[in-house]
């Protein structure tokens, strides 16, 4: 397991297209899909140790925004084909177990997380109703194997703030996890 930091994508930047299949549901779901709505995007995996230790309090944060308005995917682009865990049922699973109501997609091509700058598992980005980006970085700062609790307390603040109608918050602290797990000869040249 190679550790990593998120890149701190500079606030304001717009949010990358993207039209992908619910591991779920398989249906398509894009950046239009949720035009003028706030829109939580989030790198996730099924096996990295730290995707694995916020999982089901990050599925309960975004649930419970959804209901206030901000619309939530959480995209998979790690090479299935090396880390079968990651396959399209298995996100099904993970979904299931940690109470998702939100879609699961599957970036195959990796193209998703190349145009986002992600580098890890998980990587947050909170986009405003323009869909520009109002937040990226930590979901709060547990960490796995450590007494800290998992409440997710920088990205809800970042939420409240967003609906509130505030500034971004600041400071705003990389996420840390997993590393995509890129697939050979696909690593993105701002990784390194």
């Amino acid at each position: 397991m190679s550790l990593v930091e998120s890149l701190m994508v500079p606030l304001g930047s717009p949010a990358p297209g993207f039209a992908l299949v619910d591991a779920v549901s398989r249906k398509t779901f894009s950046l239009e899909s949720y035009a003028g709505k706030p829109l939580l995007v989030t790198f996730l995996s099924n096996h990295c140790p730290y995707a694995r230790h916020v999982e089901a309090a990050y599925a309960r944060l975004a649930n419970e925004f959804m209901e206030k308005g901000v619309a939530s995917v959480a995209i998979c682009s790690n090479d299935a084909s090396s880390y079968p865990d990651d396959a399209p049922e298995k996100l099904a699973e993970q979904a299931a177990r940690i109470g998702m109501k939100f879609p699961y997609l599957v970036d195959d091509t990796q193209e998703v997380a190349k145009s986002y700058k992600a580098m890890c598992t998980p990587d947050f980005y909170l986009f405003d109703a323009q869909h520009k980006l109002f937040y990226r970085g930590r979901f709060d700062s547990s960490r796995p194997e450590q007494d800290t609790p998992v409440n997710g307390s920088d990205l809800r603040a970042a939420l409240e703030r967003l609906l509130a109608g505030q500034e971004p918050p600041e400071p705003q602290y990389p996420s840390m996890g997993c590393n995509i797990k890129w697939k050979p000869g696909n690593e993105p040249d701002y990784y390194g």
